[in-house]
């Protein structure tokens, strides 16, 4: 039996077979664009190792996409023929029955198996990475806490992924709204962990949610080696830098990171798409003209709308799919969604609250129906974190929504919904908070001068 870098037992014999594993933990806690890499030489060293063949099917499950189903159903149905040759760990077996879980709809199974692993050795950094990853998926940011705090203990500095577990505590405070906690804990991630582009990105979250906007884009600029080696994760960077941009009022930098960076790569990958999705209809609320950069996500989102196995991908292409003014489309996407939501697992519980509300209220803002809009956005609202992501990700639900009240002229509530976003975001008012404050004010002076004539 031989020890990982996570200080815990694995099964693998062979030294160059553990190196492989060693290089999938690095690559998944780092995002490394290697990753895949480690785990075919992986795969190819040691084809009996069911650990491996989980985590091939647990990455698969984690690209929300559907025919990715069936690949991981075949990697699961690999790793349980192999435990049953037995000589598999406990913590082998249970990444194997998460894996499981999830491909019966039950990824809230999988994170209890991913906390049991923790129980057996809280160092293993790599199960914490994956209860973590599936928490993020399903909105769940007080857990996320809860883990990492749980096995933090256990991760001394002269632990090899001490700046990774940093990074995610970091990403986990700033999701529960303790700001000064996260920008110092993401910070001494990345002292310890050069290339940890989750802590960065944590901090970037912090910048961006307390509108520290030149601290925000110095940050990334100043701290390439935390991103440059990452997988798609690096377009996610980009984004936040465009959201910083945005604040600022600097469209021109904005739309470039758009064509150059953020969307240079034309994936389908749902994280991809809904880092275009979103800043697009950041930019078309704003009144900004975005050229024919629908039309590619549109036609992509078209093709994704039978997915249905992530509530937060399904809202992404709702957008693309009101910003090219689909209607057709976004009426499939509807019946696509309330057919999900009738499915009894996981999924299906978040399709129906709040992805039904959302995706009507989403395809009623495209038909400039804004009474409806507001009326269905506002009922998902307190929701929204189910579908998952985080709070940065979300907030463009957020914004239609507040804006969908200001073109129905539902003053009063849009105030609310405003004042309770800056407030979660420490008091800090950015600029599309003071713009909306902005127009509200205008519009209650107009409506008491109106009466006073009257």
């Amino acid at each position: 039996m031989r020890i990982d870098s996570c200080a815990c037992d694995i099964s693998l014999t062979d030294p160059d077979a553990l190196a492989a594993w060693n290089g999938v933990v690095h690559g998944v806690l780092s995002h490394g664009s290697q990753t895949g890499d480690h785990l075919n030489r992986l795969l190819t060293l040691a084809p009996d190792f069911a650990m491996g063949h989980a985590m091939k099917g647990l990455a698969c499950l984690m690209l929300g996409r559907r025919e990715m189903f069936a690949v991981a159903k075949a990697a699961s149905d690999q790793a349980q023929a192999l435990l049953a040759q037995g000589g598999a760990t406990a913590r082998e077996r249970l990444w194997c029955m998460a894996l499981q879980d999830w491909l019966a709809g039950k990824p809230t199974q999988s994170i209890a198996h991913m906390e049991k692993a923790l129980e057996l050795n809280p160092a293993d950094t790599i199960s914490m990475k994956l209860s973590h990853g599936i928490r993020f998926m399903l909105g769940d940011g007080a857990g996320m806490l809860r883990s990492v705090e749980r096995v933090i203990d256990a991760h001394s500095p002269d632990h090899g992924h001490y700046g990774y577990v940093l990074g995610c505590h970091a990403f986990a405070l700033e999701e529960a709204g303790n700001f000064a906690l996260a920008e110092a804990t993401g910070l001494r991630a990345l002292q310890f962990a050069k290339d940890d582009a989750w802590g960065l990105h944590a901090v970037a979250h912090v910048y961006d949610t307390t509108h520290k906007v030149d601290a925000g884009i110095a940050l990334i600029d100043g701290n390439a080696p935390a991103w440059d080696h990452c997988n798609n994760f690096r377009f996610h960077v980009w984004w936040h830098k465009a959201l910083l941009h945005l604040d600022q009022g600097d469209i021109a930098t904005v739309l470039d990171l758009y064509d150059t960076k953020i969307r240079d790569e034309k994936t389908d990958d749902y994280r991809d798409f809904s880092n275009a999705s979103s800043l697009l209809m950041r930019l078309q609320i704003e009144g900004v003209d975005v050229g024919e950069r629908w039309v590619e996500l549109a036609d992509l989102a078209e093709k994704r709308s039978d997915d249905g196995c992530l509530t937060f991908a399904d809202m992404h292409y709702m957008l693309a799919l009101i910003g090219d003014t689909r209607p057709n489309a976004a009426a499939r996407l509807n019946a696509q969604v309330a057919r999900s939501s009738q499915v009894k697992d996981d999924t299906g519980r978040v399709m129906m609250t709040p992805g039904q509300a959302t995706s009507t209220g989403l395809s009623a803002f495209g038909d400039g129906d804004y009474h409806a809009a507001f009326a269905h956005l506002k009922t998902a609202q307190p929701d929204f974190q189910a579908m998952g992501g985080s709070h940065a990700q979300r907030d463009i639900f957020e914004r239609l929504t507040i804006e969908a009240g200001l073109r129905a002229g539902r003053l009063a509530d849009t105030q609310m919904l405003l004042s309770a976003r800056t407030q979660r975001r420490d008091g800090f008012e950015d600029a599309f908070a003071a713009s909306r404050q902005a127009q509200i004010t205008k519009l209650q002076s107009a409506n008491m001068s109106n009466t006073a004539a009257e």
